[in-house]
């Protein structure tokens, strides 16, 4: 396999490794020894989200970060629908084929629901989870439900992502806070991997799950107690417009109850852009309080 896309070595400088996932594949990355860590991304993302936290852990953990089925370097398979149902039972697949066992699992965005999944099935077989600005359970506020019908709806949200790469072009960089971090390196990253109309459907299918996946949240969420004594890092980026307040970081206060949080004022949605150096702090901290 090779890439579809290049990327700055200096920002990303790992080896790829692929995963073939039916008439696809998964594109991962999996770097040091040590306690395994498992990070998720969300929509529009890939594991290039995770490339400083990599870099600053990579010689006391071993961190593993894969691209969902038709984002990042991943080729979906054929009839893939890319929704949030078959990117969790993507990622499942993938921790049983690389057999992952007492992992730390680090989640954000889509990856919360996607993750989270997975944990409430196999509590055992983690040892912590590092949660940052997301959510496992039906939309409830206002902010969520007009973004998903302004970005997941017909005709505009359509539009706005197949034709005009919107999420990747605009919503990414409004989403970090310290926009000196913002580099057109860093653009590149996260649009490249859109090149085509048709390579953009996951941008657009992701924000109307929000309202179209209600059913699987819900099931996701009545499964949560089993994670209440399951040693869990908060982080939590309060500049967050996507729809993230703090009434969303208590609800999970309540329930993962073994939970210590860390609010940050100097990070919006994508923490791991913003403050790199403390979702690291945080994965050390889980690993710590479990051993």
């Amino acid at each position: 396999m090779k890439r579809q896309f290049e990327v700055d070595s200096m920002e990303y400088p790992f080896k790829d490794h692929w995963l073939p996932y039916r008439d696809g594949y998964i594109h991962y990355i999996d770097e040091g020894q040590g306690p395994t860590v498992l990070l998720l991304h969300g929509n529009p993302t890939w594991s290039y989200l995770y490339r400083n936290v990599i870099k600053e852990l990579r010689n006391e953990h071993r961190l593993i970060a894969l691209d969902y089925p038709g984002m990042g370097m991943s080729k979906a398979p054929s009839q893939y629908g890319f929704t949030p149902q078959e990117q969790s039972d993507a990622v499942m697949e993938f921790i049983r084929r690389m057999d992952l066992k007492n992992f730390v699992l680090v989640v954000q965005d889509w990856g919360g629901p996607i993750g989270l999944n997975y944990a409430v099935r196999h509590r055992e077989n983690l040892r912590g989870i590092v949660v940052m600005n997301t959510w496992a359970w039906p939309a409830t506020l206002p902010a969520m439900k007009i973004f998903s019908l302004a970005m997941g709806g017909w005709p505009l949200g359509y539009w706005l992502q197949t034709r005009r790469n919107f999420f990747a072009k605009n919503i990414v960089p409004h989403g970090i806070f310290q926009t000196e971090k913002v580099t057109e390196s860093l653009r590149k990253a996260y649009t490249d991997p859109f090149p085509t109309p048709k390579s953009r459907k996951p941008t657009w299918i992701f924000p109307r799950q929000i309202r179209k996946a209600r059913k699987w949240l819900t099931e996701i969420e009545s499964k949560l107690p089993v994670l209440s004594d399951l040693p869990v890092q908060i982080l939590w980026g309060t500049k967050d417009s996507a729809g993230f307040p703090l009434t969303e970081m208590a609800k999970w206060q309540r329930y993962l109850k073994k939970n210590e949080t860390e609010v940050l004022d100097d990070a919006s949605h994508y923490v791991q852009e913003d403050r790199p150096d403390r979702v690291a702090a945080s994965i050390r901290k889980v690993i710590e309080r479990e051993e």
